[in-house]
């Protein structure tokens, strides 16, 4: 808090008799993350439309989910309307100097923006198990079809690629058990089941390549503005689990491919992760873990991540306790459950000896706000209630021309709009089908040449060759009679015991010794 604008990017204030109380955020503490919070329509957009402004100007790059589709208002500079102008005259607020955003705009379906594609290694079991919703068997088995992908030297790039890399092994399980453990049928049922599921919401646009370069996400214009880039996810709510996943491969993958930089005086990038109680809901264990550990380490990397979200409540205290700055709009306490919320958002930010936090959040209007910031030291301040400073760009969308032309423009304009696809699991495991189907009838077709040619040249057939002659007739019939019947009868079971002695032999020297 505090009146000097080179404290941070000023995003709320409030007009107290003759002083002036105003929340600004310190780029240099952007890396502490942060947690937006409230209820529908309290304003959360137009705060995350006011942060990314704030963020872009001092050449910060920033990537955020568009879920109600009206985030790519940024690229356009705003008006002043005759209910914006009567907003900032109650609440003593200065009408912004209107201007636009560099912007991006992509989209995992590739129609509203640039596509955006991982491959399926990239992403990995784990995270494909979450999106597929698969239970820890079936997950299991999803590790052990990597395993052997990665074994046998085949890329999975694909959708399609999994599917016939999971047909693979399914119809050879016997021969993968020794070496990989057990793989049953019914796992590779649902593993595909869940596959289809995927495609049937369109998530295999977003397998394949040209897979997205994260360096894309982090460019600046001319004016050294940071870019924003906007992820068209109405659509993709529709598939809540590939929405969580998508947005928890990025985080992954800036951590994974960012050099450690430490405290920086401004982010490489801030991370907004909006509608993120689908990120947490039913989400094992063993995934909770990974997003706190990529939460608490990406800040050395010089990423911002800010949590979107309804409810507080919604995000692990494990999660929750890493969020150094917050803005809480209004709760609205209907339920047991809102009063439990209001009352954890209370608990969580600094108290204000003049402000009764709990009563506050429910009272709160729209744009209004409990904000908590950090200061120089990294410490919160007193929570202040203070009002939301309106964007200086277009609230609400833009036109789909306006659209078009925006992605025409892009500095990634044509780089990932066709797909590649190079030969991988698919065409590799299809070869050698078709090089089995053409093997057969060849193998036959000399067989028979071999019997037509040299009849004369029959080799002896041996002993029960000749018996069988001998109880047959010792005439070549084109059926078998009753003798060889009996004969082949005779070698064949002759020829199982074998084996069954064989392999007990070589268990036996395997585990220790043979039964007597």
């Amino acid at each position: 808090m505090g009146s000097n604008q080179d404290s941070g990017i000023l995003i709320a204030q409030r007009s107290a008799g003759k002083s002036l109380v105003q929340s600004f955020l310190r780029p240099d503490k952007a890396n502490r993350h942060g947690l937006i919070s409230g209820a529908t329509g309290t304003g959360k957009t137009i705060t995350l439309q006011t942060l990314a402004e704030g963020f872009s100007a001092r050449g910060v790059p920033v990537f955020m989910a568009d879920v109600k589709g009206d985030l790519s208002g940024l690229s356009e500079a705003g008006a002043l309307g005759g209910k914006l102008a009567k907003v900032l005259k109650e609440r003593g607020l200065d009408v912004p100097e209107f201007s636009a955003c560099p912007t991006t705009l992509w989209d995992v379906f590739g129609v509203l923006g640039h596509p955006v594609r991982a491959t399926v290694s990239d992403l990995g079991p784990l995270l494909l198990a979450r999106m597929l919703n698969l239970n820890d068997t079936q997950a299991g088995v999803l590790q052990l079809v990597f395993k052997i992908a990665d074994d046998d030297g085949l890329l999975l790039l694909d959708m399609k690629d999994l599917r016939a890399m999971c047909q693979h092994v399914g119809d050879n399980a016997s021969s993968f058990t020794t070496e990989y453990g057990n793989i049953s049928a019914a796992s590779i049922g649902a593993i595909q089941r869940g596959l289809m599921q995927i495609e049937a919401q369109g998530g295999e646009s977003f397998f394949g390549e040209p897979m997205l370069n994260i360096a894309d996400f982090m460019q600046t214009d001319a004016r050294g503005r940071g870019l924003v880039n906007i992820l068209a996810a109405d659509k993709l709510m529709s598939a809540p689990r590939l929405y969580a996943t998508f947005l928890l491969w990025l985080l992954s993958e800036l951590f994974e491919t960012l050099p450690e930089v430490g405290d920086l005086d401004t982010p490489k990038l801030v991370f907004f992760f909006d509608e993120a109680h689908l990120l947490f809901k039913d989400a094992p264990k063993v995934l909770v873990e990974r997003i706190e550990l990529v939460v608490r380490l990406v800040r050395s990397k010089g990423v911002g991540v800010f949590f979107v979200t309804q409810n507080p409540l919604d995000i692990p205290d494990s999660v929750l306790a890493q969020l150094g700055n917050r803005v809480q709009h209004a709760l609205r306490a209907f339920t047991p459950r809102d009063q439990k919320a209001v009352k954890a958002a209370a608990d969580t930010m600094r108290a204000n000896p003049g402000l009764d936090l709990a009563a506050a959040i429910t009272e709160l209007g729209v744009g209004e706000a409990l904000v908590s910031l950090l200061d120089d030291k990294g410490r919160p301040v007193p929570t202040e209630r203070v009002y939301v400073l309106p964007p200086a760009s277009q609230i609400g969308p833009i036109s789909a021309a306006k659209r078009q032309a925006l992605r025409d423009q892009s500095l990634v304009a044509g780089v990932y709009e066709t797909t590649v696809d190079r030969e991988s699991a698919f065409e590799a495991l299809k070869g050698r089908t078709q090089a089995r189907l053409v093997a057969v009838p060849a193998q036959a077709a000399d067989h028979g040449s071999d019997q037509g040619a040299a009849p004369a040249a029959e080799p002896a057939r041996g002993m029960l060759g000749g018996l069988g002659d001998l109880l047959g007739g010792g005439a070549r019939r084109s059926r078998a009679s009753v003798g060889e019947q009996l004969i082949k009868s005779a070698a064949s079971s002759i020829g199982r015991e074998l084996g069954r002695q064989i392999i007990r032999g070589v268990l036996g020297g395997i585990f220790g010794g043979s039964r007597r």
